[in-house]
């Protein structure tokens, strides 16, 4: 339990940088005073350009990376049946870190650059499932907001397929982890997997709706209801 809590405090400090808050702040605006009123990528992407998009995607996901590499690297000897659970508590700690950054009265972003920063991650150590996974879940994202430019649609479906994924494979074996760490390994999937569906309650409201803010449609000048 102890090796668990350490590994949540771990991804919850490395969570708390936020990039897109930063990169805002140093170019003069708050963007969660923008678009969506979130700290993440999409609507750094919304408010401040491309650039912007691409340097908080790369930052958030950096930050999740080097949480998990951490664990790794001090609990991969020691637990080395756990690891996987252990790298996830991690992730979810740096899920909880981006999501509620206590500096920032916990408004942060939704944890979808986190989640790709874990199937990312996984490819470093756990081949060849884990490719399979990446290339899968990316295919989730990418082709939903290719077809209706979305990019909320494509990062719900993403997490949904990674939730998936991560039931079917561990089921298949592929893990090489006990049931009962398998077991609880999908209830954090699950519980990251609901937050992040919560987190886009908003978007998910407006996609019912017709009035989603599509990718390509211009920056946000004000936040939105």
């Amino acid at each position: 339990m102890w090796a668990k809590i350490v590994c949540l405090v771990i991804g919850y400090g490395f969570g708390l940088f936020q990039t897109g808050y930063f990169y805002g702040k140093r170019n003069g605006i708050d963007i969660r005073k923008y678009g969506s009123g979130n700290a993440g990528t999409t609507n750094a992407l919304r408010t401040l350009g491309k650039k912007a998009g691409a340097i908080t995607l790369a930052g958030d996901c950096l930050k999740a990376i080097l949480a998990i590499l951490l664990v790794s690297l001090i609990f991969g000897r020691a637990f080395p049946e756990q690891i996987m659970l252990l790298k996830l508590y991690a992730g979810a700690g740096c899920v909880l870190g981006h999501n509620f950054p206590f500096y920032m009265k916990f408004k942060g972003g939704k944890g979808i650059a986190v989640m790709a920063a874990l199937t990312v991650s996984n490819c470093f150590w756990h081949l060849p499932y884990s490719v399979l996974m990446f290339f899968i879940t990316l295919a989730f994202f990418a082709v939903p907001v290719a077809v209706t430019r979305y990019i909320s649609l494509g990062s719900l479906l993403a997490y949904a397929a990674f939730f998936i994924e991560m039931v079917v494979f561990g089921q298949l074996g592929w893990f090489g982890m006990e049931q009962a760490y398998l077991y609880e390994l999908y209830i954090l999937v699950f519980l990251l997997t609901a937050l992040a569906w919560w987190r886009h309650r908003a978007n998910i409201r407006r996609l019912l709706n017709g009035t989603e803010n599509k990718f390509g449609s211009g920056k946000s000048k004000s936040k939105e209801g």
